[in-house]
C-alpha cells in the first residue's frame, strides 16, 4: 500500500502528445527500483548468515563501492574532470565534506535498521521519510496537491497504520 500511494503521489500526468517514449529518467528510476530491492535482500542474507555489525556491513559496502566507482571514474575520465573542477574552485571541498558527512549519518542509521529489524522495516521508514519530505515541502513552499495526491497521502498513511497495527498483533501472538 505505502509503494502505490507513493507512486500515485509522485505519477506525472501524460503530456498532449500521442507517442509512447521511455526516457532515461523512466530508465533509471525502474534500474534504481531494481537495485534497491536487490540490495536490501542481498544485506539481509549477508546480515543473517555472517553476523556482521552495522559498521562492517558499511565498511566493506563502501570498500567496494569505491573501488568501483574509481574504476568508473578513471575510464570515462571524469575524474581528471572533477579534479580539474576542485581545483579551479576549492571552496566546494567543504560542501563536498558536510555532504558526505550528512551521507555517512543517514547511511549508518539505513544499516543499523537493517541489521537491527529488516530491510523491509528500512524500506518503510525510507519511503515514509520521502513522503514526510515532500508534504513538509509542499506545506513550507504552498505547492496545491492534486486530488490524486491527497489519496495518495491516505493511502500511504492508511498503510503505515495497518503495519504499525500488525506489528502490535503479531508481537503479541505466542510463537510456537
Amino acid at each position: 500500500m505505502i509503494v502505490l500511494g507513493v507512486a500515485m503521489f509522485l505519477y506525472k500526468d501524460k503530456k498532449s502528445s500521442t507517442e509512447k517514449q521511455i526516457g532515461i529518467g523512466e530508465i533509471l528510476l525502474l534500474l534504481s527500483l531494481t537495485m534497491d530491492g536487490t540490495t536490501t535482500s542481498i544485506q539481509d542474507t549477508i546480515n543473517k548468515s555472517y553476523k556482521r555489525s552495522t559498521l562492517s556491513m558499511m565498511f566493506y559496502m563502501n570498500f567496494f563501492s569505491t573501488i568501483y566507482l574509481m574504476v568508473g571514474l578513471f575510464v570515462t575520465g571524469e575524474l581528471f574532470a572533477f579534479i580539474s573542477f576542485v581545483q579551479r574552485y576549492p571552496y566546494v571541498l567543504s560542501d563536498l565534506c558536510l555532504v558526505a558527512a550528512s551521507s555517512c549519518g543517514g547511511q549508518y542509521f539505513i544499516f543499523k535498521t537493517i541489521s537491527e529489524f529488516s530491510p523491509l522495516t528500512c524500506s518503510v521508514i525510507t519511503t515514509t521519510r520521502k513522503l514526510f519530505t515532500i508534504i513538509i515541502s509542499v506545506v513550507f513552499m504552498n505547492h496545491p496537491l492534486l486530488e490524486r495526491q491527497k489519496w495518495a497521502t491516505f493511502i500511504v498513511f492508511s498503510g503505515l497504520i495497518m503495519d504499525a497495527v500488525d506489528s502490535k498483533l503479531s508481537k503479541k501472538k505466542p510463537h510456537h
